[in-house]
């Protein structure tokens, strides 16, 4: 009887496994950008000690009181509205201060209760945003035939001058 050979077993080697994963982790680790998320742009206004503040009268015409509850529910100067109507409830009183002195433009108080969801509290701060940077948009158009981010510095400060963004963040009440 004829022996027969053993054919040797197809075989991966492995030997260098270890050396191309640990290449490939080093590619992606370096290759892949990492999205920060950097958090809300906020100027906050600095520390004044409680002995030199000064309460300054302002007229009720210039401010937008937004009040938002732990339900969600929205109050613009008592008027219930959705989220959704911020912008355009505020939008027209803006424009109604435009070509008046800086103290008497808009002011617009955003203030919560400390249950309110932050996504609504967010949402309703982007919709204030966005009242403003409308208002922006069209008097750039009107004075200048661009839209606001096109124009040059000079004229981005000028209309900024006009369209002040003023949103006062109130702090948020202990309800019991």
């Amino acid at each position: 009887m004829l022996k027969k050979k053993k054919i040797p077993e197809a075989a991966i080697p492995t030997s260098s496994m270890a050396d191309i994963a640990f290449l490939l982790l080093l590619f992606f680790l370096v290759a892949t950008v990492i999205d920060v998320d950097t958090g809300l742009g906020l100027t906050l206004p600095e520390y004044v000690p409680p002995e030199e503040m000064v309460t300054v009268k302002v007229d009720p015409d210039r401010m937008a009181s937004v009040l938002i509850n732990e339900n969600g529910d929205v109050l613009i100067d008592g008027d219930f509205v959705s989220i959704l109507q911020i912008k355009n409830t505020i939008k027209p009183r803006i424009e109604k201060k435009i070509g008046l002195p800086s103290n008497k433009k808009m002011i617009v108080s955003l203030k919560t209760d400390r249950k309110t969801v932050y996504k609504q509290y967010i949402a309703a701060l982007d919709q204030i945003k966005l009242a403003f940077f409308e208002v922006r948009d069209e008097l750039s158009n009107s004075r200048f035939g661009k839209k606001f981010i096109d124009l040059n510095a000079e004229q981005q400060e000028v209309i900024k001058e006009e369209v002040p963004i003023i949103i006062s963040l109130a702090e948020p009440e202990v309800v019991k």
